[in-house]
């Protein structure tokens, strides 16, 4: 355009910068603005705006700064436009004293923010989680005489709660009522969640008593903080009583509900009152097996409350409220808690009922099984689950392998590590790097090997005994004894294999190189058609 007379004008460069700002490319906007100004082309005040707000909202701070000294570079003055764009990136960006620099400026020289504006500011800075920003801008509010209106008081009220500044959202609460503002029910329902949060239940319970006397109705979201608040204080009488209460108000519960309460009932041993709960939740449409299920799944992840989950678990059974997934919450609980014999104990009861096992049972079962050393039972589960058409868990692969491994079962461990990579989409790294050392030791070199190994440890991935089998299972293949015993020196000397464990690798593998050199001969003879005469010859050896 310029070679043929017409230099593009302001308004074609409006465009390009309309277009970039729209797509949030920023970086894009700005090189549309250098250019603009090679060719001498000087925004107005409205295109200054657009540019700054553009790289403002890409979070290009720095050089929507850059472009607004620009601005006042070329003489023009600042429109609260202006002001608010540049207030508004500098409060995202957590730069209070630059943000009140700018708001000096623009009161100095233009008018005070109003209401909307110091609002959106404070919007902003709750959305960052600067609470001390926040409060910061409403003490400049105040100093300015600007009345904060219901809206502001709103944003600021749940921003503290949710930054666990109870007591200022209370304070900040209190004035609104001294105003007579018409409070909206989601302020309640944060304050009473936040009283909660921070265990003053009495708080949040008068918090209740003062929305009903306003006539409003509590929604569910208060009802379940309060129920759960009560239940957290040893009140759970109160909170079966608040949820009598939300019924009558025609209020739907969920799980979140009656939760808290089944978990008080639990730990205070009182199962009468637990399964009138349950057959409360039957008539109101619960899905009772299902939430059991979630219930079990929370009440265990404190490691205190397994022995508890067992006691209500017996005691449901009895009434016919058992289902699977109960059984592999308490298994998988059982186990991760160390006590692998009550989780062979409760497999065996329930291999008595009419619940068939799944893959994750004999998952958590196979883990359990190798840690009590019975590895070919563990093989047998395995099987069990390959014959139903579905996978094991990546723990009950990594456990499997590892148990194979101490027995010596080198070519199934290494079967194992393939099935399970050419099964699950995102298998282990010690499997993944058991492979690469099984590729490396095809060029028969030590070093190559150690290569790997030193990547496992730079990776955060120690070598382990799955690795050290890789080895020996790779030499006796494709190398030589030599070779995977210099990966054994050149191991211990980076202080990653202790000599005791060094030694039983050193017996593995020459074990396992014989067993190697058995097969290729007997292989060989069978090729050859040899094997009936050597069993003929060794028959006629054999003593009358």
């Amino acid at each position: 355009m310029d070679s043929q007379g017409k230099p593009p004008s302001e308004k074609q460069f409006e465009i390009l910068i309309r277009m970039h700002a729209d797509a949030r490319r920023g970086l894009r906007l700005y090189y549309v603005y250098e250019k603009m100004k090679k060719f001498g082309v000087k925004p107005r005040v409205f295109l200054y705006n657009k540019i700054i707000d553009g790289l403002v909202r890409t979070d290009h701070l720095d050089l929507a700064l850059s472009v607004y000294d620009d601005f006042r570079f070329d003489g023009l003055v600042e429109d609260s436009v202006t002001y608010m764009i540049l207030i508004k990136g500098l409060c995202k960006a957590g730069r209070i004293n630059e943000m009140m620099e700018i708001l000096a400026k623009m009161r100095a020289n233009l008018c005070k923010p109003d209401v909307f504006a110091y609002t959106a500011m404070v919007k902003i800075l709750v959305s960052e989680g600067n609470l001390d920003g926040c409060l910061g801008v409403w003490e400049e509010m105040k100093r300015d005489g600007v009345k904060a209106d219901v809206m502001a008081y709103g944003t600021l009220v749940t921003g503290l709660c949710k930054g666990k500044r109870t007591d200022k959202a209370f304070e900040l609460f209190q004035e609104m009522k001294a105003k007579c503002f018409l409070i909206d029910r989601a302020i309640y329902g944060v304050l009473v969640e936040s009283f909660v949060a921070c265990g003053k239940v009495e708080s949040a319970c008068g918090l209740l008593k003062d929305l009903i006397d306003l006539g409003y109705q509590a929604d569910l979201r208060i009802y379940n903080a309060l129920i759960e608040g009560l239940c957290s204080v040893k009140h759970v009488d109160k909170a079966h009583k608040l949820f009598f209460i939300m019924l009558q108000d025609d209020l739907w519960p969920d799980f979140r509900t009656v939760n808290p309460i089944l978990v008080s009932y639990a730990e205070m041993r009182r199962m009468e009152d637990f399964s009138k709960l349950l057959m409360q939740m039957e008539k109101f449409g619960f899905s009772v097996i299902n939430d059991l299920s979630s219930f079990f799944s929370s009440f265990v992840c404190v490691e205190e409350r397994i022995p508890i989950a067992l006691d209500v678990f017996r005691d449901l059974k009895v009434k016919g409220y058992c289902s699977m997934s109960i059984y592999n919450i308490l298994l998988g609980a059982l186990k991760k808690s160390g006590d692998v014999k009550l989780v062979m104990s409760l497999f065996d009861e329930m291999k008595s009922t009419q619940i068939k096992p799944n893959s994750l049972t004999y998952s958590i079962t196979i883990e359990c099984l190798v840690a009590l050393g019975e590895i070919k039972e563990a093989c047998t589960f395995y099987n069990k689950i390959m014959e139903m058409s579905c996978l094991p868990s990546i723990d009950a692969y990594c456990s499997l392998a590892k148990g194979l491994s101490k027995i010596g079962e080198i070519d199934a461990t290494m079967m194992l590590i393939r099935d399970c990579l050419a099964s699950v989409m995102s298998g282990p790294m010690e499997f993944k790097y058991s492979l690469t050392i099984l590729h490396a030791t095809k060029s028969g070199q030590a070093e190559k090997v150690v290569e790997v190994l030193d990547e496992m440890v730079q990776e955060g991935f120690p070598p382990s005994d799955v690795a050290f089998r890789a080895v020996i299972s790779g030499f006796c293949k494709h190398g030589t004894i030599e070779e995977a015993r210099k990966v054994f020196s050149s191991m211990q000397q980076h202080k990653l294999l202790k000599e005791s464990d060094a030694i039983v690798y050193e017996d593995m593998l020459v074990e396992h190189m014989q067993k190697k050199t058995a097969d290729l001969v007997l292989s060989g003879l069978k090729f050859f058609g040899l094997e009936r005469k050597l069993k003929a010859k060794e028959c006629n050896l054999l003593p009358l």
